[in-house]
């Protein structure tokens, strides 16, 4: 298995903080996130970075981290949305399976763990605000059924798409359409795969988005032992 951290977003809603470092480099309780993020991963033989703004400090802290010694990191020459990062891997990639996880949040190691353990599968949490994230649905068996993206209207809570996810390696041979916005979603390869066979729901049992100066700021107080 290996992983995929999609680390080339500029940080928009952390300004000014993100305007000379990266957001994955921003420190939690002494820490860079993306330190935390790669501190958790479940053994893996190949750790791909996607990078585009301020990527050289991205590289520079890859080449000094000491987690996973076989990495690589891929520049996303013009960002177009999550799906066009997963697919700019595809060269990159030597394992069978993929864990893909964003640059910005801490997840439990227990729960990276659990995903690594399906066959193909997808993290949730729930949240008390549904409109505000992508909303998990699944089947009786507990599978993935639908993905709907800020739904109006649901009752509290609901399971959120927290942006965890482990793919086959056939991933990279899907053909994703442009969005509405013009981007390319990588929850459009979510719901193609769970059309063809089961995409496994599991829980989290910890999620801290780190997303917004409010979230940063809470993340040095939180309890962060489970992502350690």
């Amino acid at each position: 298995m290996d992983a995929i951290i999609l680390a080339a977003g500029k940080g928009t809603r952390l300004r000014p903080h993100t305007e000379a470092t990266p957001k994955p480099l921003l420190p939690v309780q002494g820490r860079p996130i993306l330190d935390w993020i790669v501190g958790a991963l479940p053994p893996v033989e190949r750790l791909v970075v996607v990078v585009n703004y301020l990527a050289d400090q991205i590289e520079s802290y890859l080449a000094r981290q000491t987690h996973v010694k076989n990495w690589v990191a891929v520049r996303q020459t013009e960002p177009r949305g999550t799906g066009d990062a997963l697919m700019s891997c595809k060269g990159a990639i030597t394992g069978d399976s993929v864990l893909v996880l964003n640059g910005d949040d801490l997840i439990g190691r227990a729960d990276l763990a659990k995903l690594a353990a399906v066959s193909a599968g997808i993290l949730a949490h729930p949240v008390d605000a549904p409109d505000a994230y992508g909303i998990i649905f699944r089947n009786a068996d507990g599978t993935l059924k639908e993905l709907k993206e800020k739904p109006k209207g649901l009752p509290a809570p609901q399971l959120a798409n927290v942006g965890g996810y482990l793919f086959p390696r056939a991933v990279f041979d899907l053909t994703l359409p442009l969005s509405p916005r013009g981007e390319y979603e990588i929850t459009d390869a979510v719901s193609q795969l769970a059309a063809r066979a089961p995409f496994h729901v599991v829980a989290a049992d910890y999620w801290l988005p780190i997303g917004t100066v409010e979230q940063w700021t809470a993340a040095q107080t939180a309890d962060v032992n489970k992502a350690r």
